[in-house]
């Protein structure tokens, strides 16, 4: 939606350091495209000096998306109500089950209101739409119009939501980013558990995976987290001693939390979860006594760098003064309105704001989302969770069905062994459809080569799951597959697809730090998607040497093994200070020869 929702909506939905956004209340004349009318009215008892009271408009509706405008919705006869169905179905699946709708607003946007009585109506009929559609309505907010009109009159903006079936729930991850105790693991568990901190990191403790964590109370690996949303925006998580099997049973739409690293010496760790796991957005934690310190600014260049949406929350305000608040706020204000950045703060401190904060967050790139709050007392908490329940996915339902139709691809990021089960692989399914009992091939090898195997069972999310789809991360069980013929960065694809592999491939990059010159034979460590290994600068066209901030474009070899690489594909590098970023531009591919694709019980040689 649109900037100007802000405006209109989000009384107090500020802009971090600047002035407080205007109200919908008393707008007349400000808003772009507005009409007629040359009334004088007075607001807070005084005079307007005889502007035109122009209405306020929004854009005007958009035939794609998720977002529906209604002027109003009173006493439909059983045809118009059967085309206000089809209307709100096609409206939910732009929004993969998701779809906003705005009350008493005319199709070219113009805010006209709706009485007590008409608005009451209009609820109604939107609720009997969407019981017939097996959704839920949930208000979002509502704000008065008063321009050139005695009489109150009301929009009213609602959230439906369809109730999941067949497990198709909204899934969305976020990744979770931020300096070493900054209080990332306590803010999840007191999301994911239901239960506020002692102060003393309890809530973390059901996040660990390793004992040498709980003793440091430092996160060293990747761990997952879920926090649930049902139709009617009511929080789903562990309270009430739920598993996770009922958590997804319950929710319509899903927030899978990536808890990354915040110690420098596991920053690799951190980046493999940024480049593999696909995260839609990224929450930026900043502890409030200690503001941007550590690992902080890295983490955030690593989100640009992405491209991955980021919201940042100030944790830890119980332990500090306002002022100490306000100076952390004004530090981050600085950085992220630098030319780098060049990003606008919003400073969240209301559920209009969140509402707002959500929905310009997802269409609007440069907004970034200021929440500030305490896992401790709890404060600010909702908010958070307010923004997580309205924030819409990324991806429209078009483009979700073109990825459906291409070809299957796993990116394999883990490999475990469990018994009575055999090898389980976790990982994204890049594109395509995957179903139990698919043949796959797997690689490349060490050799370059790709080996059969069979897909015995599928879990999304905890819970067995016939069917996976594009876009969805899940685990899947192999049997008997001989585990050391695996390693991350792999991939499961089609048998159909004639995957390129490579050793040798060319990239446009960005040398973003080095401490004296970059040049050939130099070697780095290169993350492309979950690929992850040391690579050697073979050649740099046009130059013999870089220096920080300059481009070009440079070929790098493998040193170990080919990988399967896709141009266009994002690229980040490291190695000590030195950092870059770029995208594959070119690839010398290895053909698959007919014997390049082998049993794994003939592949026994293969050395890993």
């Amino acid at each position: 939606m649109d900037s100007r929702v802000s405006e209109l909506f989000g009384g107090c939905c500020r802009p971090a350091g600047g002035g407080a956004g205007a109200t919908l209340r008393g707008r007349g004349g400000a808003a772009p495209g507005g009409g007629g009318g040359s009334k004088t009215k007075k607001k807070n008892g005084r005079s307007r000096g005889g502007k035109a009271n122009n209405p306020p408009f929004l854009p005007p509706e958009a035939e794609d998306g998720n977002i529906e405008y209604k002027l109003k919705l009173v006493n439909p006869s059983q045809y118009r109500f059967e085309h206000l169905v089809t209307q709100l179905k096609w409206r939910l699946q732009e929004g993969r089950g998701e779809a906003v709708y705005q009350i008493g607003v005319e199709d070219n946007g113009l805010l006209v209101g709706l009485s007590e009585e008409e608005m009451r109506a209009s609820l109604k009929t939107l609720r009997r739409m969407a019981e017939k559609v097996g959704a839920d309505i949930t208000v979002l907010r509502e704000r008065e119009v008063d321009y050139d009109s005695d009489v109150p009159r009301k929009i009213t903006e609602v959230l439906v939501r369809k109730v999941p079936d067949n497990q198709q729930f909204l899934d969305l991850r976020v990744a979770v980013l931020g300096n070493v105790d900054s209080g990332k693991s306590t803010l999840l568990g007191v999301l994911t558990q239901g239960e506020l901190d002692n102060g003393r990191g309890r809530a973390r403790l059901n996040l660990f995976r390793h004992l040498h964590e709980i003793q440091s109370g430092r996160t060293s690996s990747i761990s997952f987290e879920i926090l649930g949303f049902n139709s009617k925006g009511e929080v789903v998580n562990y309270s009430d001693s739920r598993t996770a099997e009922e958590i997804c049973e319950s929710s319509s739409k899903m927030i899978t939390f990536i808890d990354l690293a915040g110690h420098h010496k596991y920053l690799k760790t951190t980046i493999f979860g940024l480049t593999s796991y696909c995260p839609d957005f990224a929450m930026l934690v900043v502890s409030a006594n200690t503001g941007i310190v550590g690992t902080t600014r890295e983490h955030l260049g690593l989100a640009m760098a992405l491209k991955v949406p980021f919201f940042i929350v100030i944790s830890k305000v119980d332990l500090c003064s306002k002022a100490t608040v306000e100076r952390t706020v004004k530090q981050l204000e600085r950085i992220l309105k630098q030319p780098g950045c060049n990003k606008l703060p919003l400073l969240v401190n209301s559920d209009d704001d969140a509402v707002t904060a959500a929905q310009q967050f997802a269409q609007s790139p440069n907004i970034t989302p200021i929440f500030t709050l305490s896992s401790v007392s709890g404060e600010n908490l909702d908010l958070l969770k307010v923004f997580l329940n309205i924030l819409p996915p990324l991806t429209n339902s078009k483009e979700q069905e073109e990825l459906m139709q291409q070809l299957t691809e796993f990116q394999v990021d883990e490999i475990y062994t469990v018994p009575e089960v055999g090898t389980v692989v976790g990982g994204t399914l890049s594109s395509g459809i995957c179903r139990e009992g698919e043949n796959l091939v797997v690689g490349p090898t060490d050799d370059g080569k790709f080996l059969r195997l069979k897909v015995c069972s599928i879990q999304r999310n905890r819970s067995a799951c016939r069917v996976l789809r594009a876009g969805q991360a899940a685990t899947l069980a192999l049997g008997p597959f001989d585990r050391s013929l695996l390693r991350k960065g792999m991939v499961m694809v089609s048998p159909e697809m004639n995957p390129t592999i490579c050793s040798v491939f060319e990239a446009e990059i960005v040398l973003l730090f080095h401490a004296t010159t970059f040049r050939k034979g130099f070697q780095v460590t290169v993350h492309v998607g979950n690929v992850r290994q040391t690579a050697i600068v073979e050649k740099i066209h046009g130059k013999d040497k870089l220096r920080t901030g300059e481009k070009a474009v440079v070929c790098f070899r493998f040193i170990k093994h080919p990988e399967y690489l896709k141009i266009g594909a994002k690229l980040l590098f490291r190695e000590g200070v030195t950092k870059g970023i770029g995208h594959v531009t070119d690839l010398q591919a290895i053909t698959t020869k007919e014997n390049g694709l082998e049993e794994s019980l003939g592949s026994g040689q293969l050395s890993f």
